[in-house]
């Protein structure tokens, strides 16, 4: 168990600084495979703010500091709207019986964004979409809110900030600093459904995530001029279709 979750974290962050999205849908899953939905979704946060502060100080001096303040002071309100809305999706009743498990509102709504997010990246034409600067604020919000449900903010942050005029490596960077930001809202909140037992309970197997986190993220940067970012898109949204698939069946 814990040498498949670590191996996740390693190639989901490697993926991530190369697409800007990827740790959390790649490592949430299998979580989910050993963990009840709301704890997955709490271990994955801590090491996916622990990565995106390595990250941060490996890109800090590409970071658009103007950037990242426009489009992180919305997100920081739409993750705290968002971890509200999936604390109480966790403490509803099932709806039905799974496979293996019972399937709740959280894992529909999950499964729901995981499918939508999958199409963005599948298609070409939606893929493509990107918003100008006058929609920084609205996009700070929507994406910062899907930070805060469930750690899919990156597609749609990515649609916001392709056409900010900003380099290739300030868009990767200042892309990881907002990401940070959002996590540290979101955190706090996930930690009261999570409890500081949990994390005491396995804080080796968080540890042995960040640092094949910190490996994958540090490989990733050697990687980036090489390895091309619609590669990445059909990888992730393919096993993104998978995952909501096992979500709704009941299997995770």
């Amino acid at each position: 168990m814990q040498l498949l979750i670590v191996l996740a974290a390693f190639c989901a962050s490697l993926l991530t600084l190369i697409s800007g999205f990827g740790l959390g849908t790649l490592l949430l899953p299998v979580l989910a495979l050993f963990f009840p939905l709301p704890v997955a979704v709490g271990l994955t946060a801590v090491v996916h703010l622990l990565n995106n502060a390595f990250k941060t100080s490996m890109l800090w001096h590409e970071v658009d500091v103007t950037m990242m303040l426009r489009f992180g002071i919305p997100s920081i309100l739409g993750a705290l709207v968002g971890a509200l809305v999936l604390d109480q999706l966790g403490d509803l009743t099932p709806l039905y019986m799974g496979i293996r498990v019972a399937v709740g509102p959280l894992a529909i709504a999950l499964a729901a964004l995981m499918v939508l997010f999958a199409i963005t990246e599948l298609s070409p034409r939606i893929s493509g979409f990107s918003f100008n600067g006058r929609h920084l604020f609205a996009g700070g919000l929507v994406s910062g809110f899907f930070g805060g449900l469930s750690g899919h903010q990156g597609a749609l942050r990515s649609m916001f900030l392709l056409r900010s005029g900003m380099r290739k490596e300030a868009y990767i960077a200042t892309g990881v600093a907002v990401a940070m930001l959002v996590d540290l809202t979101r955190i706090p909140l996930y930690l009261r459904h999570l409890g500081a037992g949990q994390l005491e309970r396995e804080w080796l197997l968080l540890v042995a995530c960040v640092l094949a986190a910190f490996l994958g993220a540090w490989w990733g940067k050697q990687l980036i001029p090489k390895i091309t970012y619609r590669t990445v898109q059909l990888t992730v949204g393919g096993l993104m279709i998978g995952i909501a698939s096992m979500l709704v069946a009941g299997i995770i």
